[in-house]
């Protein structure tokens, strides 16, 4: 029985006694982690709320500790439990088995093996993240997206989610117009230049979407001097969502590339996809159309007849700032009939939640090293490949959106739930967070002119138009070549391809901790010198204590040793637990075992940071565990045996946790 197996059965034990004993009916039962190892395993509250029950019921004071007192006899009759002790007002402080529950932990999976819902029958959830504009390369910003989007995924599947993993790409907006503009007006490139460019490029080991990068910068410049090239903006922009010209034939040229720039960069983070669904088909295909239809018939959107708004469709939501700050986020419609970025995503929401009546039509894009396949939408249905995986139709959707996005998004949520009553709400999960900014130093550091006024703000905000970031791709590089001048100092044995291939998994776990150890409305501000840091609260150093765990089994060459664990017998085990220093074993092994609750308590809070602050405090306690207790050389026998069990059920749980956040732990460090 796992930990959170055993915590349920608490549960079911305190809601089933309340049930008998007080004529209650409790939904939930509130637990918590005791401060001290020596104050028990887990603590209930309970008998306070139950107190409360029972007074408005029946209007009689109960005293909340004889309460306890009766709940604890029958808590005690789980088998995996030791004792109950009732405690100050009324807390029940329970008290496991710890001999038993060591030898079940020894024996357990970590985890369910990620990617191991695959049950087509089972409800399935989509996660849309990344969803950078396809008009140049990602930078730091985007993968602080990309990488919450695909731990959130991870976290999901191991709490045995079927997850639909999607990155949208808005092939038809403005940011792509305006790289249009620049290859057309400033670079004088038809379609045959732009694909010259591109294999000259690939020649010089450069990618097309670095050159769209300084382009798209220079178009922002030349806007500032050039009114008339401003102004064809809006002519390119009907040329590419009217498509089937060559203005459009170009424009999909330039953002196909540039996807698959993109998708080759989240690669290198470990981050994949199943579908690239594009703006494009949703307008081609009429997927507005429909949307539109099924508002107007429930009485959901009005046309405006007066005011600034005339002649606008909208969403009637009252705004939570209560002011017209918004009001640009409720117009689906535009007064000149083009659809909103808010009307387009209610649309796109609508199928995702499998509520539309209408398909795209696919075509295979990718084939990862694995095998796996990542499919791109197209409006026609006589070029659709064969063997499509069936998508949209989800249970719940969760789209990881910046902050800054989050009253559109609530316009979406609240639309789709009016519009369909019966999903509701909760369906539509906007995962939010806050930016990535620089600090001035690493602005100054990568040669960006700032002004004094820049250099005394405490971060200064990246602009994709000003050219003002950090490109993914670049920061990896530097990652890998600062871990890579370590690797070389330490391990000066290893060949050159496992030196690169250690310094990839380390950079890559490095910048991932990095991103996911903040909550998610926490603005990060981008530091070289602490992103590159190999001490404190990183990455690096639990994938060295999980390194330093594994390294103990190596000289044990014994790698089943700790599922001997049950041939001492549950006396001898204990005789351990009891000795002066086991308090101090046993917190190691429960602290190891909450990797599934963490898991959940992430999943439930859409929050992984709460699964990165548990990793790193598994490694901590580790560190100090190996340097407090001689795990090989233990002269005591059955010591011996508890303590290896004890780190190996440490090392497969930080391994586990590691992978969950997508971090990889390397042979050597």
């Amino acid at each position: 029985m796992n930990l959170l197996q055993l915590q349920e059965n608490l549960r079911e034990a305190v809601i089933a006694t309340a049930r008998s004993e007080f004529n209650v009916e409790l939904e939930t039962v509130a637990s918590e982690v005791p401060p001290k190892i020596e104050l028990g395993d887990a603590a209930f509250p309970v008998a306070f709320e139950l107190a409360k029950r029972i007074k408005q019921q029946s209007g009689e004071k109960s005293n909340p500790r004889q309460i306890a007192e009766r709940l604890k006899s029958a808590i005690e009759k789980i088998e995996a439990v030791e004792r109950v002790e009732v405690a100050g007002a009324g807390y029940l402080n329970v008290f496991f088995n710890r001999a038993a529950f060591l030898i079940e932990s020894a024996n357990a999976a970590p985890l369910p093996k990620l990617n191991a819902s695959d049950d087509e029958s089972s409800p399935k959830v989509c996660v849309e993240h990344t969803s950078v504009n396809p008009n140049k390369a990602a930078h730091i910003g985007h993968v602080r997206n990309a990488v919450l989007g695909d731990t959130f995924i991870r976290i999901l599947r191991a709490s045995g989610k079927r997850v639909e993993v999607q990155y949208y790409i808005d092939n038809t907006g403005v940011q792509v117009a305006d790289v249009v503009i620049g290859f057309v007006y400033l670079e004088n490139m038809s379609l045959a230049d732009i694909k010259e460019l591109n294999e000259k490029l690939i020649r010089e080991n450069k990618t097309f979407d670095f050159y769209c990068w300084d382009l798209y910068a220079r178009v922002g410049q030349a806007y500032q001097t050039d009114e008339n090239l401003k102004a064809k903006r809006g002519e390119v922009l009907h040329l590419i969502e009217e498509g089937n010209n060559p203005t459009a034939e170009l424009a999909d040229y330039v953002v196909t590339r540039n996807v698959e720039c993109i998708v080759a960069t989240m690669e290198r983070f470990g981050i994949s996809y199943d579908l690239l669904p594009r703006e494009s088909e949703i307008l081609h295909l009429h997927f507005w159309t429909r949307a539109f239809e099924e508002m107007q018939r429930r009485d959901v959107i009005k046309l405006e007849t007066s005011g600034k708004n005339a002649g606008c469709w909208v969403m009637p939501i009252d705004s939570h700032s209560g002011n017209d700050e918004h009001e640009a986020d409720k117009i689906l419609v535009r007064s000149n009939g083009t659809v909103t970025y808010t009307g387009k995503d209610t649309a796109y929401q609508m199928w995702k939640l499998g509520l539309l009546g209408l398909d795209f039509y696919y075509n295979l894009f990718h084939t990862y090293g694995d095998g796996k396949k990542i499919w791109i939408t197209t409006a026609d249905a006589i070029q659709q490949d064969a063997g499509v995986p069936k998508f949209g139709n989800n249970e719940t959707v969760y789209n990881v959106i910046d902050s800054r996005q989050s009253y559109p998004q609530e316009v979406v949520k609240k639309g789709v739930a009016t519009i369909f009553p019966e999903k509701g709400e909760a369906a539509s999960v906007h995962l939010s967070y806050e930016m990535v900014a620089l600090s001035p130093s690493a602005a100054q550091e990568l040669g960006f002119e700032i002004s004094e006024e820049d250099k005394q703000k405490s971060f200064i905000e990246m602009s994709g138009r000003k050219g003002l970031g950090v490109k993914a791709d670049d920061l990896l590089n530097r990652l890998e070549a600062n871990a890579l001048a370590e690797v070389e100092k330490r391990h000066a044995d290893l060949s050159d391809e496992e030196k690169r291939k250690t310094a990839h998994i380390i950079a890559v776990g490095a910048l991932r901790y990095f991103l996911l150890k903040f909550t998610r409305n926490t603005v990060i501000i981008f530091d070289f010198k602490e992103a590159l840091s190999f001490e404190g609260e990183t990455g690096v150093f639990c994938q060295y204590s999980a390194v330093r765990a594994n390294s103990i089994f190596r000289k044990l060459n014994e790698p089943d040793s700790a599922f001997k664990i049950q041939d001492l017998g549950l006396e001898k085990i204990a005789e351990i637990f009891n000795a002066e220093d086991g308090n101090d074993i046993w917190s190691m092994a429960i602290l190891a075992a909450r990797l599934e609750e963490t898991i959940v308590q992430a999943a439930n809070a859409n929050e992984p940071a709460i699964l990165a602050k548990y990793t790193f405090n598994l490694a901590k306690a580790f560190n100090l565990f190996y340097h407090n207790h001689k795990i090989i050389h233990e002269e005591n026998e059955a010591k011996r045996q508890v303590l290896i069990a004890v780190a190996d059920l440490t090392r497969r749980n930080l391994t586990a946790a590691l992978d969950c956040l997508g971090i990889e732990v390397p042979e050597r460090m």
